[in-house]
């Protein structure tokens, strides 16, 4: 049993590889290679993989996870904003799409209660599939996805209303209890998640935390989202739901980026299993057979969904754009409709056949959802350029907005580690009015800052997941204050990889490390002991009259190349006097213009320094952006910083010209 698992895995992910590799050269979703793979090894393909229930287990965990990690990305709060959205959007949409489908199947003399049940059917998209993309494409929290995110709860709680009504379309009795009893232990269910986040898991969490332990953290993140899990499954729900709801708990707390970061691997491998197991389900046989027939009817589907998920996105007030992107991504028929297939096929609503050809149109139309998600921009573009009345462009309803998760700033430090060297960074920024965010793995000291107000956040920076909330793609600098030289590095390459643009300043007390932290990426390495040093023979120099700019140069000098004069006492190099007069006659500095000062609110033509006083400017720092190819209309606004060259005996003269109180 278990090596026939371990044959099937082997199979699954060796098959796996070469078509996502192929389909990634090809610019084409993984998802669909994944898809392809499970096509290829099922037992209607090669025939390489036969017993696909271990498989469809696998991959229900991969759903779990999937939700789950999603939970945690949102909280009580951003969910309690998608009510209208859930239960307006998503009832429109199950009911316009149901009303419609099961319409046509009357027409072609289908009963009342087969036609209805599989207008459920149909009305239903696939979570797994649709998150899976917008999470790639970073859009889950733009509109369309938050709109998306609704309806799909929405559809996945009413997904078990449908499992109660199948009896009753069967024709068998016993559905009353059993839906008062789902409503009130719902109810409950929702008593018990808002009791949890608020209270039992950030206690839980802190003590774990304390331990310092990744591996009893990790322990304890699994063990609270299966907890909920299995308890809303007790109670009649699905498995993802309750993952979801656990992903809500945990987001409450401090400790869900973390989280985040150690379940994402696994979720991604399981995830992969999943989408292959959906593509086991394709009948080739069955398709071949009725190839017209299937595809005729698959494009029927997507056609028909899209405009129910448009027009219903519409009447809760959304723009055009969010319309046509939410009624193409939500198009395909979804995992739930599959199980909920087979429970209708062995009650005897829907025949045999009917179940096989249903089948083969939902994996289809989950093969074709990357496509059909890229075409619906395309689609919004040419929409946009349509003389269409504003009500339809622009929307109804005005109070929803984008989401922006956490406000990540541009240009902002990253700090990691707050022990004495980050809180010195950190005042350094606060005194300079640099944006920054702060990365520590000490809960104490997250939990005494975020009290404070800081913008501190609980993880190991060396996790994709940490340095993304971080704000890693748009920081300017990143300084590493870590103190294990593995963590160091570990963090550098991380954040070398996730942005190569950042420049990156690590801090260590080895001399042994300075090479080794250069190779994982740091753009400049403070070693304490050289620094010290430095700082001691300066300080003598000062005491000797050495005029400052030869101090500065020596100073500078020794820093170069890695501190490699000083690691090698013997090598060649200039006098550090004849350093010193290499730029004696100029000094370029930094000048920050006072609100109060003659300088404030003119042109760089009409304060014409560089006539009066020899004095150029370089460049302009604005809201920490730099503007650079200034002309005489330039206009030097009150706090903008000020790059200049100077010959020496002029710049005080300049500085009293953009200091406060001269006029």
């Amino acid at each position: 049993m278990t090596s026939d698992l371990l044959t099937d895995l082997l199979i699954i992910f060796g098959l796996s590889i070469p078509v996502v590799f192929t389909f990634s050269k090809l610019k084409i979703a993984p998802i669909v290679g994944f898809l392809l793979a499970g096509i290829l090894s099922g037992p209607f393909g090669l025939g390489l993989v036969n017993d696909i229930d271990n498989i469809e287990m696998l991959a229900e965990i991969g759903v779990v996870l999937l939700l789950f990690t999603i939970g945690m990305e949102f909280s009580l709060r951003e969910l309690l904003q998608l009510r209208r959205i859930v239960i307006f959007g998503g009832g429109l949409q199950l009911s316009i799409t149901a009303i419609a489908v099961a319409f046509i199947f009357l027409l072609l003399g289908s009963s009342r209660e087969t036609a209805i049940f599989l207008g459920l059917l149909v009305a239903l998209s696939s979570t797994a599939i649709v998150l899976k993309i917008l999470q790639e494409k970073g859009e889950i929290y733009s509109l369309h996805g938050r709109t998306s995110l609704g309806i799909l709860i929405f559809q996945d709680v009413a997904a078990v209303v449908i499992i109660l009504l199948i009896p009753l379309l069967a024709g068998t009795e016993g559905t009353e209890k059993s839906f008062l009893e789902l409503i009130l232990q719902g109810l409950g269910l929702i008593l018990f998640t808002i009791f949890s986040a608020r209270y039992a898991v950030p206690f839980i969490m802190y003590q774990v935390a304390k331990t310092r332990n990744s591996e009893l953290f990790l322990l304890s993140v699994v063990a609270i989202g299966l907890s909920v899990a299995w308890l809303t499954s007790m109670v009649g729900l699905s498995l993802a739901l309750g993952a979801f709801l656990a992903g809500l708990i945990i987001s409450e707390s401090e400790y869900s980026v973390q989280a985040l970061g150690n379940l994402i691997p696994f979720r991604d491998m399981f995830m992969s299993i999943f989408f292959v197991s959906i593509g086991m389900l394709l009948d080739l046989d069955i398709l071949r057979e009725h190839l017209s027939f299937i595809l005729a009817a698959t494009l029927a589907v997507l056609i028909l969904k899209a405009a129910a998920n448009s027009l219903s996105t519409f009447l809760i007030g959304f723009p055009m754009h969010t319309m046509i992107l939410v009624g193409f991504s939500l198009s395909q028929v979804g995992e739930f409709s599959l199980i909920l297939a087979k429970t209708g096929f062995t009650s005897g609503l829907i025949s045999s056949e009917i179940y096989q050809e249903f089948l083969d149109i939902a994996v289809i139309s989950m093969v074709l959802t990357p496509f059909i998600m890229g075409m619906g921009y395309r689609t919004t573009s040419f929409a946009e350029s349509l003389p269409i009345p504003s009500i339809i462009k622009s929307g109804w309803y005005r109070h929803f907005k984008e989401h922006e998760s956490q406000e990540i700033p541009e240009n902002h430090v990253i700090v990691v580690g707050f022990g004495v060297n980050g809180r010195n960074v950190v005042t350094a920024a606060k005194s300079a009015s640099i944006p920054y965010r702060i990365v520590d793995i000490n809960p104490e000291t997250i939990r005494k800052e975020k009290q404070n107000g800081e913008h501190i956040l609980y993880g190991d920076a060396a996790q994709k997941a940490v340095l993304e909330h971080a704000g890693i793609l748009t920081a300017k600098s990143v300084v590493v204050t870590a103190g294990d030289p593995a963590s160091a590095r570990r963090i550098i390459e991380a954040a070398r990889r996730l942005n190569p643009e950042v420049h990156i300043i690590a801090r260590t007390h080895f001399l042994s490390e300075l090479d080794k932290f250069y190779a994982a990426g740091a753009d400049e390495v403070i070693s304490d002991e050289f620094e010290s040093s430095i700082e001691l023979f300066t300080r003598v120099l000062h005491r000797y009259l050495v005029p400052g700019s030869e101090i500065d140069s020596l100073g500078s000098t020794l820093r170069a190349n890695h501190y490699r004069m000083l690691r090698s006492p013997d090598i060649l190099r200039k006098k550090f006097c004849d350093l010193a007069l290499d730029f004696a006659d100029v000094e370029i500095r930094s000048i920050r213009v006072g609100k109060l000062s003659m300088g404030a609110g003119k042109t760089i033509g009409e304060l014409n320094i560089r006539k009066k006083y020899g004095v150029s400017i370089l460049a302009i720092s604005r809201h920490h952006k730099l503007i650079s190819g200034l002309q005489a209309e330039t206009e030097i606004l009150a706090d903008d910083i000020l790059l200049v060259i100077s010959p020496p005996e002029k710049l005080d003269e300049v500085k009293r010209l953009f200091e406060d109180g001269v006029k």
